[in-house]
């Protein structure tokens, strides 16, 4: 402990907020750190996890609509993105890009795909196309400047 007090106390404006950039933890939580409650809470439902889920299952077709709730929101947990095992047609030149659109369409119409999946696969070949577009500019920009005799 500080021999004075004062020395843990930090900076505040006139209204007993914290000064930016001078809170009561400067350096701040480490990151990937979690709280220890939720740790603790995690460790005891690891021994009982099986037998917790089977019993609300069990109650859930029993007809507890609470138990239900508990098994679809807890239980399952909500779906996030996952990895993708479309095979996206190789991207090497822009006349490229048609063709792997087309098979993703298909792929959406075949049901191999969802929409969102499809969605960002897109975004994919959008992002591929910018940076082709980004690398010709360049090139185009390099040729006129030595063209000219114009030396960066």
């Amino acid at each position: 402990m500080p021999a004075d007090s004062q020395q843990m106390q930090v900076k505040r404006d006139e209204n007993g907020q914290f000064v930016r950039g001078q809170s009561g933890n400067p350096a701040g939580r480490e990151k990937g750190s979690r709280n220890r409650a939720t740790l603790l809470a995690e460790q005891l439902f690891d021994g009982a996890a099986e037998a917790v889920i089977t019993k609300a299952v069990t109650m859930s077709l029993e007809g507890n609509v609470g138990a239900l709730g508990i098994a679809v929101r807890n239980i399952i947990p909500p779906r996030r993105s996952r990895p993708c095992d479309f095979p996206l047609p190789p991207l090497v030149t822009a006349a490229d890009a048609a063709p792997a659109i087309a098979a993703i369409a298909a792929a959406v119409a075949g049901g191999l795909l969802s929409t969102a999946e499809a969605a960002e696969l897109a975004q994919v070949i959008d992002a591929f196309l910018r940076a082709l577009e980004a690398g010709e500019i360049e090139a185009r920009l390099q040729r006129l400047e030595s063209v000219n005799g114009i030396v960066r």
